[in-house]
């Protein structure tokens, strides 16, 4: 299933979060506590941004597993920035290769997934029709993931040509209404477990979806302070008394502060805008499939 971590805050290297926690997402790689198969080591992947030289994000993939690779422990340490994505992978669609490894990436905008769109094989060739020329040629793997955030991009084009906040929250809603449809329309069967995470450099938005509530939701965690500071092995969020403000969303606790960590309601997204400020939106009725609908 996989697990990712988003940052966005005050500029922070990277080593502190990756590397720094007793559950830091380089554990969860060999060792994830929080889903049944605890090792994700089918690659991984970051991506950044350093705004004063380019609004595109830096990105660095490898189907090395993260525990065991030298560069990404080099890189962690030189690496700084006020917005950041990471992911270790657990393959579940798709080949062991760097082209199925998150974060993937479309001109300002990184996304990353855990999670399963059961029954993607059947509607695979129905939702590329869905996609417009530009988009179908982008894409380069073959998971799931890719394919949900293609769609994902088309309707957010469709929506605005400088999107901000709030055509992301509409742009993500269309896509799960239309991957529910596409599945029912084509006979696929199974349950979509959308667990996903989604910046642009300046807003960032993560969802937690099931499309069938009698299924467990993925998890999904999200912690605010002032800022995430790790000190002689111990790692918190230190609480917002001062003009600084910071966030994380994990798939998995890093630490044991409970404190810390607020659950994402199953079937909610988290919004975080330019300055940092935090929302939780239900997904509207729009989105919830006919399986959840039987089961409310």
């Amino acid at each position: 299933m996989c697990r990712f971590l988003a940052y966005k805050g005050r500029a922070l290297l990277m080593d502190e979060i990756l590397y720094g926690p007793k559950n830091s997402l380089i554990c969860q790689s060999i060792n994830a506590h929080e889903m049944e198969e605890p090792l994700n080591g089918d690659g991984f992947g970051i991506g950044w941004y350093t705004h004063e030289l380019s609004d595109f994000p830096g990105l660095f993939t490898s189907i090395r597993p993260a525990w065991n690779d030298r560069n990404l422990r080099y890189l962690a340490q030189k690496i700084k920035s006020k917005c950041f994505f990471a992911h270790v992978r657990a393959a579940s669609k798709g080949e062991v290769n760097e082209s199925n490894c998150h974060p993937f990436h479309y001109k300002k905008f990184l996304f990353m997934h855990n999670g399963d769109i059961e029954g993607f094989s059947v509607i695979k060739r129905f939702l590329r029709r869905e996609l417009s020329d530009e988009i179908y040629d982008w894409i380069r793997g073959q998971t799931d993931s890719e394919h949900f955030f293609a769609l994902f991009i088309d309707h957010l084009k469709s929506i605005c040509e400088n999107p901000g906040l709030e055509d992301i929250v509409m742009a993500f809603k269309k896509t799960l209404t239309k991957i529910d449809e596409v599945k029912r329309e084509n006979g696929a069967e199974g349950c979509t477990y959308i667990n996903c995470a989604l910046t642009d450099g300046k807003h960032m938005v993560a969802v937690r979806y099931v499309s069938d509530l009698k299924e467990k939701a993925s998890t999904l965690y999200y912690a605010e302070g002032a800022r995430f500071e790790c000190h002689n092995g111990i790692c918190h969020m230190v609480d917002a008394h001062s003009p600084e403000h910071a966030v994380l969303v994990v798939s998995e606790k890093l630490t044991s502060i409970e404190k810390d960590w607020k659950e994402i309601p199953t079937n909610h997204m988290i919004t975080v805008d330019e300055d940092l400020k935090v929302n939780i939106i239900p997904l509207t009725e729009g989105v919830v499939s006919a399986e959840t609908k039987k089961a409310v």
